[in-house]
């Protein structure tokens, strides 16, 4: 499976006594250069409680890439953490105290020399030892507290996140040999996957996350609980879902992952217009596999990418073409068409992001870049009208830079010409915009004159006015900038007709 590797590359508790013995010393160091996590350890130490860095965190200092957010857990009670951090802490929010969990901010200076170095804000969350797991008809998870780290590393979901590092004196805690699995880059749950999942269902998607954050292989026995459980991902919240979907798709192989979820049946349940996309085939019938197309689009979506991470470009490349399997038929002579796939797609878009509670303004923008992504290709082979560059800077308005992205990432073909055809052609189509912007100001396409003026020209007011503005709305797009003279005899022109 492109998700895993060989089973035999990293067997249970398998050695890792080198990365032991470098890595170890390496946390070490990380935590010697963030006093605020030893500071903190020596005030719960002082008052009578156990404090230590835990899961991702720890597993982050061990991967070299610890940064200012801090997890911590504690045998303190919740508000036993709050008494002990309001002297200390910048700021304190208690959102998840219901859950064991306190928040802070600390502003300091991740290095033990006071005079060198800039102050940082380091986020912490301090949570009281804990199991929490599902009631089989529950949203909810149901909280406990533990009185032992032993207790609350065996709830964590997979080994490589049950370490953690006692503090102050900054001692390795590793009961479910999370060192070896992160030595052999593979996601393990502490007991059995299927007690895992069943606590807590959105495990299964933090598999697939974790997969695609880290580049990390997935346990064969893992995938195989993920296979037989995923309808119990059905009463995890749609909020929860999509904050794991978002940080797969954030992730540097966001492929991966979802393999991983369309392979195991999850996606079919959170995101079942994915595995759709696989098409079924024969010999009469020649079209590019959509589903294989989309994840490469995917990728080379985020190839194209230059001021970070994009999740709405990221998510209208993964679901540009979900419109074509209820747009499918078969043509005569061997081929497969797949006509107004770019509108029912933007409509299929709406609803799946509607259902994971997205924003009105990510749903808007995700859904008008699926409806245009196919606009390119109605131009011709590269001879553009400056009307056609008009309305297509106009209908794109500030989504023009993800559609540029999104057209060239759409072309997944193998011919080499064909594929260099089409870049040159949108090199063209670029070339027009940049010509008309300089000319035009295309970023605010507007008639030649406005409401009031058209109000005082016309003698008019309400529907009529509208009608007015989009008929010079329209004489603008094509014609480009008339000035106002020109412009109000068009008008007056037009005006006399319709009566």
């Amino acid at each position: 499976m492109p998700y895993d590797n060989d089973p035999s590359d990293f067997p249970p508790n398998s050695s890792a006594a080198a990365l032991s013995e470098v890595q170890l010393t390496a946390v070490s160091g990380v935590l010697g250069a963030y006093p605020v996590a030893e500071e903190l350890g020596r005030r719960f130490q002082q008052a009578g409680f156990r404090l230590a860095l835990v899961g991702g965190s720890v597993r982050d200092a061990l991967l070299g890439r610890l940064g200012n957010d801090l997890d911590f857990t504690t045998d303190a009670r919740p508000e036993q953490i709050l008494a002990l951090l309001k002297p200390w802490a910048d700021a304190i929010w208690d959102v998840g105290i219901a859950f064991g969990t306190v928040g802070a901010r600390k502003k300091a200076r991740p290095t033990a020399d006071p005079e060198h170095g800039e102050l940082f804000d380091f986020q912490i969350e301090i949570t009281t030892y804990r199991s929490e797991a599902y009631d089989r008809d529950s949203r909810k998870p149901e909280v406990s507290y533990g009185d032992t780290i032993e207790e609350d590393l065996v709830r964590r979901d997979f080994t490589v996140n049950a370490m953690a590092v006692a503090l102050p004196e900054v001692a390795f805690i590793d009961p479910h040999h999370g060192l070896q699995d992160l030595a052999a880059k593979v996601l393990r749950t502490p007991g059995t996957p299927e007690a895992s999942f069943s606590d807590d269902p959105l495990r299964m998607l933090r598999a697939a996350r974790f997969a695609a954050q880290l580049d990390f292989g997935v346990a064969p026995e893992v995938v195989t609980a993920m296979t037989g459980m995923a309808e119990r991902i059905d009463i995890v919240s749609a909020e929860r879902i999509q904050a794991e979907l978002n940080k797969l798709l954030l992730s540097e192989h966001p492929r991966k992952g979802l393999l991983l979820l369309v392979d195991t049946g999850l996606a079919a349940r959170v995101l079942p217009e994915l595995p759709a996309l696989q098409l079924e085939r024969d010999e009469h019938h020649r079209h590019k596999d959509v589903y294989d197309h989309s994840l490469t689009v995917l990728e080379q979506a985020i190839a194209l990418e230059d001021q970070g991470p994009d999740l709405t470009l990221r998510l209208a490349a993964l679901l540009h073409d979900i419109g074509k399997p209820r747009t499918r038929r078969f043509e005569d002579g061997g081929g497969v068409s797949f006509h107004h796939h770019e509108l029912v797609g933007a409509k299929m878009t709406k609803k799946r992001l509607r259902d994971l509670k997205y924003s009105n303004e990510l749903i808007a923008d995700v859904s008008r870049l699926v409806e245009l992504h196919l606009r390119f290709h109605g131009y011709g082979s590269g001879e553009w009208t400056d009307s056609a560059v008009r309305r297509y800077v106009r209908d794109a308005g500030p989504l023009l830079s993800r559609l540029h992205k999104l057209t060239r990432s759409d072309c997944t073909t193998r011919n080499k010409k064909k594929a260099a055809a089409l870049s040159r052609s949108y090199d063209g189509l670029e070339q027009r915009i940049a010509e008309l912007q300089e000319q035009e100001e295309l970023d605010a396409i507007r008639p030649d004159l406005n409401g009031h003026q058209i109000m005082a020209i016309l003698g008019v007011k309400g529907r009529d006015v509208g009608a007015a503005y989009d008929f010079l709305l329209e004489l603008r797009l094509e014609h480009g900038p008339l000035g106002p003279e020109a412009a109000e005899a068009a008008l007056r022109e037009w005006w006399a007709g319709r009566e």
